[in-house]
C-alpha cells in the first residue's frame, strides 16, 4: 500500500470539517500548555503528553543556552504552523511536495526587556521566506501560498491584537 500523497491523513481532516459542517459548535477548541520554572532562565513547557519542551536563553542573555528561547519558539510555532497548512493545502489540491522549507527572522530591540527604556519588547516585524520545491505550476504555488496565509491560525494570532489576560494566582 502506497502512504497517502504528502504524507497527509486527508480522510481525518475532511472528516473533521463534515463534522464541523454538521455541528459548528465543535469548531470552538481550546488549547492548553502549562510551564514550570527550571532555575535561572530555563523552564520547560508541557503540552498534551509529549516530552517538555526546554527553553532558556542565550550565554550573551545571561541564560545558560540549554534549549531555544521564547522568542525564537514563537517563530518556530509560525513557521510550523505554516508548514501544516501548506501540507494540508497542497494534499487537497494534488500537489505533490518534493520539499518545504521556511526560513523566519524576526526583529527585536532589547531595550525594553532589560528595562533601558519603554516601549514594545516584542518583535517589532516578523519576515518569512518559504520555499517550495513541487512540479506543481507556479499559479498553483501561489494559490496554495494564499490560502495558507489566509488560513494560519498562529498567522492570524500574530498579525492582529489578541487580548491577553496574565493573572496573579
Amino acid at each position: 500500500m502506497s502512504a497517502p500523497l504528502n504524507d497527509v491523513n486527508m480522510e481525518a481532516v475532511a472528516g473533521l470539517a463534515g463534522k464541523i459542517q454538521e455541528q459548528p459548535e465543535v469548531a470552538a477548541t481550546q488549547w492548553n500548555a502549562s510551564v514550570s520554572w527550571k532555575g535561572g532562565f530555563r523552564s520547560e513547557a508541557r503540552i498534551r503528553d509529549f516530552a517538555p519542551i526546554p527553553s532558556d536563553e542565550p550565554g550573551g542573555l545571561g541564560g545558560t543556552d540549554s534549549g531555544p528561547n521564547p522568542v525564537e519558539q514563537l517563530l518556530a510555532a509560525l513557521g510550523n504552523c505554516l508548514a501544516v497548512g501548506y501540507a494540508a493545502n497542497a494534499t487537497a489540491a494534488g500537489i505533490e511536495l518534493k520539499d518545504l522549507t521556511i526560513e523566519l527572522e524576526g526583529d527585536l530591540d532589547l531595550h525594553t526587556f532589560l528595562g533601558l527604556s519603554q516601549g514594545n519588547a516584542g518583535y517589532e516585524s516578523i519576515s518569512v521566506r518559504v520555499n517550495i520545491d513541487s512540479d506543481a505550476s507556479p499559479e498553483e504555488i501561489q494559490a496554495m501560498h494564499d490560502k495558507v496565509v489566509g488560513t494560519s491560525p498562529v498567522g492570524h494570532t500574530l498579525s492582529r491584537a489578541v487580548p491577553v489576560t496574565i493573572d496573579l494566582a
